[in-house]
């Protein structure tokens, strides 16, 4: 079976017991659509655990990105030859903006780690890809971590920047594909937000999967194979 999770955001138990509720094996594959560091308390966990696992697929969300531009910087060894230069002002204000965004978590937990193990989880991060596609059935699928944005039809997913894919919001009343077995699914804008609960929210061939877990809300699955859909409070 196929699996999406989105935006964990550190919740660390509530993935695991997701796991445990949708029964997922070494048959099963999951993906998981970025944002699974930052706010919650055990963000490091949750990577090292997805790392871990063959059978899970991780792709690029906003806070990753936030996270890995300001772990690369601040994990240089320091030299007299770059101790002035080696952080810059942009390089301060990337930092503030992660941490104004609960990166304060993720820094926590990744502090905590050895040299060794840290380097292991910067590569981690610095190798997410910006998308996915599957197949499961008749139904081809489209994942990606926020939406298509500067969408024009025909465009091939290759053509998207990182911004476009990790930040820019879609219009999930808008019809993306011409086929009806092709589907997009995101994370990014927890559903509470669209549609006034934390259920997936399903609009034309689109799916929303955040459904806020880190704000009060669910952590939601969906299985790709039946569009079945499961709940963690």
């Amino acid at each position: 079976m196929l699996y999406c999770m989105s935006d964990i955001h550190g919740e660390y138990e509530k993935y695991l017991q997701m796991l445990e509720t949708i029964r997922f094996s070494d048959a099963d594959t999951l993906y998981i659509l970025g944002d699974m560091v930052d706010r919650g308390p055990a963000p490091v966990e949750v990577l090292q655990d997805v790392a871990a696992r063959a059978n899970v697929y991780p792709i690029l969300g906003n806070h990753e990105l936030m996270a890995r531009e300001a772990l690369a910087r601040l994990t240089v060894d320091v030299t007299e030859e770059n101790a002035e230069t080696h952080l810059r002002a942009e390089d301060f204000a990337a930092l503030q903006e992660w941490l104004q965004n609960g990166g304060e978590t993720t820094l926590r937990g990744f502090r905590k780690l050895g040299k060794d193990a840290r380097a292991d989880l910067l590569d981690f991060l610095c190798d997410l890809p910006l998308y996915e596609t599957a197949e499961a059935g008749k139904n081809a699928f489209v994942l990606v971590h926020a939406g298509l944005g500067n969408f024009h039809p025909g465009k091939p997913l290759t053509a998207y920047s990182a911004f476009d894919l990790v930040w820019a919001g879609t219009n999930l009343s808008k019809r993306y594909f011409d086929d009806a077995n092709t589907y997009l699914v995101v994370g990014h804008t927890p559903t509470m937000c669209l549609a006034g609960a934390p259920k997936i929210y399903r609009c034309q061939n689109n799916f929303c999967i955040d459904c806020g877990a880190v704000f009060g809300g669910r952590l939601a699955c969906l299985r790709l194979d039946d569009f079945a859909e499961f709940y963690v409070e």
